[in-house]
């Protein structure tokens, strides 16, 4: 792949019908045109009825992808925002921008209050040459007005959700056999919860090859079924909940993050009121199933059938054991069973899925030594304060993952816990405009100068075969020599004392003349500041952590 001075990449590797989106778009317009694609629950409703909300078979999907590409014609090779809420009309726009040509940067839309500074920052980070809205959320284009002075080109604004009235340039029909895999398909830019946000370059290759992986492990057939409330500019989202299905050629159902939110009932409606043969692919990040434990009640899981929730994965944020049992035990007669858990660990910078258990297999726990964690010493113990720690599954078969001191640079072995460093097709380009921070993370060599692999920034170790994540590099705290994960210390503290218990809280370390301190940042019910016990719930959160 090459890029010349216009910005516009130029093609050598052209795409035949299956190795891209769009040509399995295409095929299955053609082939199968009254078959369900998409369906989208409106949240005005109080249930989830099949009435509700609106849906697109192949037929018209195609016809409204084609729409949007034909209006981004002359945006082959460049950026093109996707400034969509959750809904049928993001789906169509990403599909659009892939026929096109045109690299796919999915944003959440940002509120008058909130979610603008993101914005702003990866609109300057990318220099959009279009982006494309709807018309309820039209007014972003004046709310950047200013930023998009600083923009050196022309930024093109475009309302593309009625194909009816959509302009239709001249010139040849936007194909997919004109591009080239290696190109980019999108950048997913990461969350930005440690620093700015970044833009993974993904390629149509590194899409291709990591859905044909998750197809595998996930056992997706056409009988399958999907129900995502998951966020489209998320990778899990958007790879996960919105690509696979296509690629797998079954309908998928979506509903928006924030009527999950709200209701999470909503979601277990969903996934009770749509089974199907081939079972339901649904999941979430661990605290998914913390709500709906949570807000879901005895009474409404009565009238919950998920014996057809076959893969219920949970990945994107550590995977607690205590919340796999609780779930399933609450959810047991609802006919949920623990073998449908697929824990599973992944990430942007690789296009998405890296490991996951066996389908329709518990997942299997490590029990550590909590001291010899602190040591990067992963060593089973039977005794009672030892740390649970989730099997996320096997690697992918194709590829090649390292535990790797990140000082030594040297492999470890099957007892220490170093730093995940990956290599395979699934692997990223790099980061959007950042040749340095790409150097850093995605050209990693070992001692002996093999690479260059991909480093995570995630700490685990490796076990007969399956990966175990314990945490993140850069959020060690390390107090007196010894190293300590702020969710294990968090975890802690929710248990500390009632008054904490489903109050969110933070820790992290603050360096003091020299030496790191722990501080812990955490909410506690307003009950127990108008009896003004916060003196015995500092007590005792002291006394948990020490």
């Amino acid at each position: 792949m090459t890029q010349g001075t216009s910005g516009r990449i130029t093609h050598k590797h052209l795409a035949e019908p299956q190795d891209h989106l769009i040509g399995i778009l295409q095929w299955r317009a053609i082939h199968q045109p009254q078959q369900l694609a998409y369906r989208f629950l409106d949240t005005a409703g109080e249930g989830v009825e099949l009435g509700q909300g609106k849906a697109w078979n192949y037929a018209e999907l195609s016809r409204r992808v084609e729409a949007i590409a034909r209006q981004l014609s002359s945006f082959a090779g460049r950026p093109v925002m996707l400034a969509y809420p959750a809904g049928l009309d993001f789906v169509a726009a990403f599909f659009g921008c892939l026929q096109a040509g045109a690299i796919a940067v999915p944003v959440p839309v940002p509120g008058r209050h909130q979610g603008l500074e993101r914005w702003w920052h990866i609109f300057m980070d990318v220099q959009p040459h279009a982006v494309l809205t709807t018309q309820q959320h039209g007014q972003i284009q004046a709310d950047s007005a200013d930023i998009a002075r600083a923009i050196p080109h022309r930024v093109t604004w475009i309302v593309a959700d009625d194909p009816e009235n959509a302009p239709n340039p001249v010139g040849d029909r936007p194909s997919f056999k004109n591009l080239d895999l290696d190109s980019p398909a999108l950048l997913q830019y990461t969350s930005g919860s440690t620093r700015q946000p970044r833009g993974v370059i993904i390629s149509h290759r590194n899409l291709m090859h990591n859905l044909g992986v998750i197809h595998q492990r996930f056992g997706h057939s056409p009988d399958s079924q999907g129900v995502i409330w998951l966020p489209p500019h998320h990778d899990m989202g958007l790879i996960g909940g919105i690509l696979a299905p296509l690629y797998g050629g079954f309908p998928v159902t979506l509903m928006s993050p924030t009527a999950f939110l709200r209701q999470p009932l909503r979601w277990l409606q969903a996934i009770s009121a749509f089974g199907g043969s081939g079972g339901v692919t649904s999941g979430g990040p661990n605290f998914a199933y913390e709500r709906c434990l949570e807000k879901v009640t005895a009474e409404q899981r009565r009238s919950l059938d998920l014996s057809h929730w076959d893969l219920a994965f949970t990945g994107a944020e550590p995977v607690q054991a205590k919340t796999l049992i609780r779930f399933a035990d609450a959810f047991a007669d609802c006919g949920f069973r623990t073998s449908a858990f697929h824990p599973c660990y992944g990430l942007a910078e690789a296009t998405l899925f890296v490991s996951g258990g066996a389908k329709q297999e518990a997942p299997a726990v490590a029990k550590l030594d909590r001291r010899a964690i602190a040591r990067n010493r992963a060593v089973e113990s039977a005794a009672p304060d030892a740390l649970p720690v989730v099997s996320c599954g096997q690697p992918a078969a194709d590829g090649e993952l390292l535990i790797v001191d990140p000082e030594m640079r040297q492999p470890c072995n099957s007892e220490q816990i170093g730093e995940i460093w990956l290599t395979g097709p699934s692997v990223a380009q790099g980061y959007w405009q950042q040749p340095e921070m790409t150097q850093e993370t995605f050209k990693g060599y070992l001692a002996d100068g093999s690479g260059p692999f991909l480093r995570t920034g995630d700490l685990g170790f490796l076990q007969q075969g399956q990966l175990f994540v314990t945490g993140r590099l850069k959020d060690l705290i390390i107090i007196r020599g010894q190293n300590h994960y702020p969710q294990d210390i968090e975890q802690t503290v929710a248990q500390s004392h009632d008054a904490v218990r489903s109050q969110p809280g933070a820790t992290f370390g603050l360096a003091v003349d020299g030496e790191e301190r722990l501080v812990v940042v955490q909410e506690v019910q307003r009950t127990a500041l108008r009896s003004l016990e916060t003196a015995k719930v500092v007590e005792a959160i002291r006394a948990a952590v020490s």
